[in-house]
């Protein structure tokens, strides 16, 4: 038995095989598949639908057909691919919220702008529209290069004639590999009188042609954003704008108000669109708006947001806007096949192959009109000669044998060509009447000047340009429409207040030492009652009070970190409950602790902070220079810059406005004293440390407060020893000087200093010690002291604890939800 051999067998690697494969793939769905051709704007698939349609007699002019016919049709004979894919691509050529200038009309469901499905093609019926005539026109007169399909049994167009620019007309979409197209819509109108233009003025430049085409012009109107973006989009093929809804906003009876959109973005889903602003509502992203509906109709488009009274309804719009599809970013890329090739092109590269096209074509048009007028006027003036001879023709043609034997006898007799001589032996008998004579007599003149006229286009390129300028003035007359869109310079920025996302209201806000924080409703307030606040025995209260959810809270810890929260940010807790604690969001460190919190109606309402620290160091800041970053909800801020790890801030003073009169008053640990102006402090930014506040030497700082000259401070030592002094008694210097003695110095356990407060008539001193223990002081049962007093004693250290915190406890009335 013989073994045959086979020697064509080779081995390749599968990266060689699979590069060579998909390399070959991806050029087939560039040139043949998702990008639309230069010349006509059509993807392949579009161009057989149209062709196939027309070649089927399925025109404007005739009645509808099955939708299923042409599938079939372009299935069978072009386009061997799914149906689905086919009835696909019909359907969104007979969308007019899809095209500029829809190319197929449709009877039945066709889809809608809600992103409904079209009915089946076993229902619908279509037509080409009177438009894609013109697309098709004179296809049949060689003017396109005609291809085998893809089983070798009829011929197709590479390209369609495109009297109009569909590519710009109707714009183009779509995914390739490595790829892709967003070809926006533009007014007939606009765009071939640029091309005319630039026939005209072959240099043109780009601001010239945009004198005429302003920018796209999509079929649901809108309002497009950036003219910037649409030049470098004209200039590149790629450019960005903003592409957002016409909206009004129209007054209702009882003070309310209501947003009404008229028109939306290209291709966005209303249905979704309209969902999308119902569930803001719902999920009270956004305050104010009572209803939503969609009023669309036979009228037109029609969403109307329905607010409530007294709300925000710039602020909501703006909302919306940067929110849901009522405004989107649209990205120019516009990719065609030009040369057989994918480019980004530009306005002017479009307009220029479109041109050469219409050139080619009528070209093409001109020679084959020209060939049949001759191969006529041939026939004709045999048919004349005949006619002149008429009695000699028949004595011929009857002595002949036969037709082929009569036209052979002409030909050597008469000198006719075998086309002429064809036509005569064709001749019916009712032609050789007289009339007919005159007929052809006025036909060889009419083809006289019709040949001369071809003749002229083909020799003279302006009279070329002329035909065609004169034909796009034809389909600009009869198709064209006012523009939709709206072009707008500018980009608008869109500000959103906070009160549009947030309802305005009262509740009562903690944060404590420890760093929980919390805010709950006035009720729960009311319900609970302050001093069940839930926080550990151990915690103390550092801010409690009534704030709207609207204000701002700024707190400060001891390492000079800036915690910044909205009050509507805030975890919302019962008031009997913990609350949240800033390392979920923020982090702190072991030894870090809140010091003071401050809640702002706003962070423009100007005021400085004093900062003052441990080891010496003190400075003022601008509110305005706390404002916080945009990663505040996960970093703290930087208030001051502590120059040691050991270091901590240990004064937090808040000023309203300037105050000439203020001191600052510096006590140390080990008894000194020092008094001097506060406008000695410069002002400086967030991250500054500050300038050196009092010579500490060896000692630190136990606590920094603003006084005036009038005023009386009390002193708590370590001991449990309390002293009231005036300010005056310590001398007014200047800064970063040692001061004085405020304490008298013992050998044996002296008294240091362990708080400071500037006392106020009328108030008296909550003092709380590390025990836990609270114990209430009336400064003015005391004696005043001068500042070599150690003060009297109102506790027991050994059975009560040292002094840890006092506080004013300041006669207010009580708010109403504390009563």
């Amino acid at each position: 038995m013989a073994v045959t051999e086979h020697n064509n067998i080779q081995e390749l690697s599968l990266e060689a095989v699979m590069g060579e494969r998909f390399g070959r793939y991806s050029k087939y769905i560039i040139q043949e598949r998702a990008l639309p051709d230069i010349r006509d704007g059509l993807k392949p698939v579009q161009r057989r639908i149209l062709f196939a349609m027309n070649q089927d007699g399925n025109t404007f002019d005739k009645s509808f057909r099955k939708s299923a016919k042409s599938v079939g049709n372009v299935m069978g004979n072009f386009h061997p691919h799914g149906d689905s894919s086919i009835y696909e691509a019909m359907v969104r050529l007979s969308q007019d919220w899809k095209l500029r200038a829809p190319l197929i009309e449709m009877h039945g469901n066709n889809g809608s702008m809600d992103g409904d499905p079209p009915a089946a093609m076993r229902y619908t019926e279509a037509r080409l529209s009177e438009i894609a005539g013109d697309m098709l026109r004179d296809i049949n007169k060689k003017t396109v290069e005609m291809v085998l399909n893809f089983d070798d049994t009829e011929y197709e167009p590479t390209v369609l004639p495109a009297r109009f620019p569909n590519l710009l007309v109707n714009g183009a979409t779509g995914i390739s590999a490595g790829y892709a197209t967003e070809i926006p819509t533009h007014n007939l109108s606009e765009t071939i009188q640029a091309t005319i233009y630039l026939m005209n003025h072959p240099q043109a430049s780009l601001d010239d042609l945009m004198q005429f085409v302003k920018g796209p012009d999509f079929p649901t109107g809108g309002i497009l954003q950036g003219l910037d973006g649409i030049k470098r989009a004209y200039e590149t093929g790629r450019g960005k704008t903003v592409l957002r809804s016409r909206t009004a906003i129209e007054d209702l009876r009882g003070g309310k108000q209501q947003i009404v959109v008229t028109e939306i973005p290209f291709e966005v889903n209303k249905a979704v669109l309209v969902k999308r602003i119902d569930e803001l509502r719902l999920l009270k992203k956004v305050e104010g708006i009572a209803e939503v509906r969609d009023e669309t109709d036979r009228e037109g488009l029609r969403i109307v947001i329905e607010l409530k009274k007294n709300a925000n309804a710039s602020g909501i719009l703006n909302y919306l806007f940067k929110n849901t599809d009522l405004q989107i970013s649209y990205n120019f890329n516009m990719v065609a096949i030009n040369n057989r090739r994918p480019e980004n092109v530009g306005l002017k590269t479009i307009l220029s192959a479109y041109i050469e096209h219409q050139r080619d074509v009528t070209t093409k048009r001109t020679q084959y009109d020209l060939a049949k007028a001759q191969a006529r006027q041939h026939i004709v003036a045999g048919l004349i000669k005949a006619l002149s001879i008429l009695d000699q023709v028949i004595k011929t043609i009857r002595s002949s044998k036969n037709k082929s034997d009569a036209k052979q006898n002409l030909i050597s007799s008469y000198d006719f060509s075998e086309k002429q001589a064809e036509a005569i032996v064709s001749l019916q008998l009712y032609r050789l009447t007289n009339t007919d004579v005159t007929a052809l007599e006025q036909e060889a003149r009419e083809l006289d000047q019709q040949i001369k006229q071809f003749e002229k286009i083909l020799a003279d390129p302006l009279e070329l340009d002329r035909v065609i300028k004169k034909e796009l003035k034809a389909v600009e007359k009869k198709y064209s429409s006012p523009r939709l869109t709206e072009i707008q310079a500018q980009i608008q920025e869109l500000t959103i207040e906070t009160e549009v996302m947030v309802a305005a209201e009262d509740v009562k806000v903690l944060v404590s030492h420890d760093g929980y924080v919390k805010r709950s409703s006035l009720r729960s307030f009311k319900a609970s009652g302050a001093a069940e606040n839930g926080l550990k025995d151990e915690d103390r209260v550092i801010f409690s009070a009534t704030a709207n959810t609207l204000d701002h809270l700024l707190i400060f810890t001891n390492k000079g970190n800036l915690i910044y929260r909205p009050v509507h940010d805030l975890t919302e807790a019962r008031w009997k409950d913990t609350g949240e604690h800033l390392s979920q969001t923020v982090g702190l460190a072991a030894n870090e602790y809140v010091l003071n919190a401050y809640c702002f109606n706003s962070l423009e309402q100007g005021g400085k902070f004093v900062f003052a620290t441990k080891e010496g160091f003190i400075k003022q800041t601008e509110l305005s220079d706390l404002k916080p970053g945009r990663t505040y909800k996960s970093r703290a801020g930087q208030f001051m810059k502590l120059k040691t790890a050991s270091d901590e801030i240990i004064t937090i003073a808040y000023l309203p406005k300037d105050d000439e009169s203020l001191q600052v008053f510096c006590a140390s640990y080990t008894g000194y004293g020092l008094r001097y102006s506060l406008n000695e402090v410069p002002t400086s930014g967030a991250k500054a440390a500050g300038v050196k506040n009092m010579d500490l030497r060896e000692d630190h700082l136990a606590n920094v407060i603003l006084v005036h000259e009038d005023d009386q401070i009390a002193l708590i030592t370590q001991r449990g020893s309390f002293k009231r002094m005036k300010v005056a008694e310590v001398p007014q210097t200047t800064r970063a000087r040692r001061g004085v003695q405020i304490l008298r110095e013992l050998k044996k356990n002296p008294h240091r200093v362990q708080l400071t407060a500037v006392l106020e008539d009328q108030a008296k001193l909550l003092i709380t010690t590390d025990n836990k223990q609270s114990l209430e002081v009336d400064p003015y049962e005391y004696p005043s002291n001068d500042r070599y007093s150690n003060g009297s004693f109102i506790l027991d250290t050994e059975t009560q604890g040292v002094p840890a915190c006092a506080e004013l406890l300041k006669d207010t009335p009580k708010t109403e939800e504390e009563q």
